[in-house]
């Protein structure tokens, strides 16, 4: 056998082991997908069937005109997107400023802001709620962002040291010499330089905040500011388990961030890429 028919032969095995990869991993999504669209009655008689026998959207209208699953939507969205912006923003000046202005001690300084995940969520807990109730911030979203920050701006400030090490110091002095200052020189130079770095931490930092549960679930105690998590976890608390309203509103929060995942991969993995580069 030539090495050339062995290359090919590699080639066709490769490929057909990551596809039954991908197979394996999409068909929890496609499954929660089709059993949203089945009849109740279909669920319950056959819920081992993979295609629907009764096509119906009765589910998602029950779980948006009824259940309100917009309106969870709304508010996780909301607090995820200011979580985001927020942290960046302070997370951007932290790590510039570590790795310009701190190189002997950034490494130290990097160890320091990881372990801050080495506890558990629920022992910050008690202290939180404290916290929030004596500012009067239970029960709003401002107080669950604040606590959001408290754990986004440590990984984003640790993700981010990498990629500001890729920059070259002699890119910045020569804006200096320009005429830039140094807000100038961070902003207009450097920050374009590591976007997608950026863009990959705060794509991170708002899943993370989209998908958090013990936080909302302790803060939160209304129904109108409710979070996609907690409102996923009372249907599934219900005296009588609608699954095809589950699904529905499990497909409602999933596949928004699938679609959102295929479209900034690239950013992703090159950001990823840059921060891997010392």
């Amino acid at each position: 056998m030539s090495g050339k028919l062995k290359g090919k032969l590699g080639n066709v095995v490769c490929h057909l082991y990551l596809i039954i990869l991908s197979v394996i991993a999409a068909f929890p999504l496609l499954w929660v997908l089709l059993c949203s669209v089945k009849s109740s009655g279909d669920l319950t008689s056959n819920p081992t069937s993979i295609l629907p026998k009764e096509f119906t959207l009765g589910h998602f209208k029950n779980v948006i005109d009824t259940l309100g699953f917009t309106r969870n939507i709304g508010n996780s969205l909301i607090i995820a997107f200011f979580t985001t912006v927020i942290a960046i923003a302070i997370s951007s000046l932290a790590a510039y400023g570590i790795v310009r202005f701190f190189p002997k001690f950034g490494n130290i300084m990097s160890r320091a802001l990881v372990t801050t995940y080495m506890f558990p969520p629920i022992l910050l807990a008690i202290p939180y709620t404290l916290v929030m109730a004596k500012l009067g911030l239970t029960n709003t979203r401002v107080g669950l962002v604040i606590v959001y920050l408290s754990f986004s701006v440590p990984y984003a400030v640790w993700m981010l040291i990498g990629f500001f090490k890729t920059v070259p110091v002699g890119i910045e002095e020569a804006a200096r010499v320009d005429g830039a200052n140094k807000m100038v020189t961070f902003v207009r130079i450097v920050l374009p330089l590591v976007a997608p770095g950026i863009v990959a931490t705060a794509i991170y930092t708002f899943i993370n905040a989209w998908n958090e549960f013990l936080y909302s679930l302790i803060l939160i105690n209304s129904t109108e500011l409710m979070t996609v998590s907690v409102a996923l976890r009372s249907l599934q608390g219900a005296e009588i388990l609608d699954w095809g309203s589950m699904m529905a509103a499990s497909t409602l929060v999933v596949i928004p961030s699938v679609v959102f995942f295929m479209f900034i991969q690239k950013y992703i993995a090159g950001g990823m890429t840059e921060g891997s580069v010392k």
